[in-house]
């Protein structure tokens, strides 16, 4: 393509020759600025009918930003309701966790009345409005503060339950010999050696020599010493003055100083020390009394508390007279 521009005054022409390269990159440049001019004021009038509040640019903008809210709306309340379902399964879940810690709290012997369950609520629905993002905030502020009041509760209840389990794992409740009938019993008796009557201050369980010897609960051992009387000698320290005592035997598995939990074997049937013959003679002391020790394996087997009854704690009649010597 060529150009021919003429001077009138000055009668000269001069010619511009266009390729095809140069003709597409100047309609393109023309295309340019024609947009930019376009939009510079599409612009320039457009905000400044909005300032001004020109009829129909003001019906535009209007339309353009209520179109925005809405869009914005809808979005916000789609959300909302999916927070509001969340938030309506963990108060359930809660509920839920309310209920077993009032269970749990009577098992620990806590009363509190912080885990008394909330009254129940409910009723047709009258109304289908939907929460608000304040009043969403305030029920997650609410059950935040609900949370942190039952993690303390529980955390105390827990506490709580280790300490019981651990005061019953202490009380001897546990048969010193598995499946062992009983002989002689706790109480005055004729003595098999010498014929005269005795306090018998344990329970005789026979049982063949080598029979495993059971510690009746978790304790120390402070004692473990042959004896001319009790023979290879066993003593357990549970704690609280509660002391028990295993006789006669033949090996003794334990030292002085070993800890020793429920049901561990800790010696061997004998008949060492003043026997009449293979058998386990067991004792046990409260504040270095005698007690009968029926009483508590009795209470072990029926009571599923930690704690036996109180009369098996009671001193017996001869019990301030010397150690009786076991059979």
């Amino acid at each position: 393509m060529q150009l021919i521009i003429t001077d009138a005054w000055l009668a000269k022409s001069r010619a511009i020759y266009l390729s095809g390269t140069r003709l597409v990159v100047v309609g393109m440049l023309a295309a340019l600025a024609l947009m930019l001019v376009s939009a510079g004021l599409y612009h320039w009038v457009f905000l400044k009918g909005a300032r001004e509040g020109w009829p129909v640019v003001g019906a535009l903008v209007r339309l353009v930003v209520k179109d925005e809210f809405e869009q914005r709306d809808r979005f916000l309340r789609e959300n909302l309701d999916v927070m509001a379902r969340r938030v309506g399964e963990m108060q359930a879940r809660l509920i839920q966790i309310e209920s077993l810690g009032e269970r749990v709290s009577g098992l620990a012997g806590i009363n509190s009345p912080e885990l008394k369950r909330a009254p129940g609520s409910g009723g047709a629905l009258v109304s289908g409005r939907s929460l608000t993002m304040e009043e969403l905030q305030v029920t997650l502020a609410d059950m935040d503060k609900l949370t942190d009041q039952r993690v303390d509760l529980l955390t105390v209840m827990e506490s709580r339950l280790f300490d019981q389990k651990i005061k019953k794992m202490m009380v001897p409740t546990q048969e010193p010999v598995a499946g062992g009938s009983l002989g002689s019993g706790f109480g005055w008796r004729i003595d098999p050696l010498n014929g005269r009557s005795a306090l018998h201050t344990g329970l005789d369980f026979p049982s063949e020599p080598g029979t495993a010897i059971l510690a009746a609960a978790g304790g120390v051992v402070v004692t473990q010493e042959y004896h001319p009387d009790y023979g290879n000698m066993v003593e357990v320290d549970h704690g609280n003055e509660l002391l028990t005592r295993y006789a006669h035997a033949s090996r003794v598995l334990v030292k002085k100083g070993d800890l020793v939990k429920r049901g561990q074997k800790i010696a061997e049937v004998g008949s060492t020390g003043r026997s009449s013959g293979p058998h386990l003679h067991f004792e046990m002391l409260v504040q270095g009394v005698f007690q009968d020790p029926q009483k508590f394996l009795t209470a072990g087997q029926q009571m599923p508390k930690p704690l036996v009854a109180a009369s098996a704690l009671r001193p017996l009649p001869g019990s301030a007279l010397p150690q009786a010597r076991a059979d």
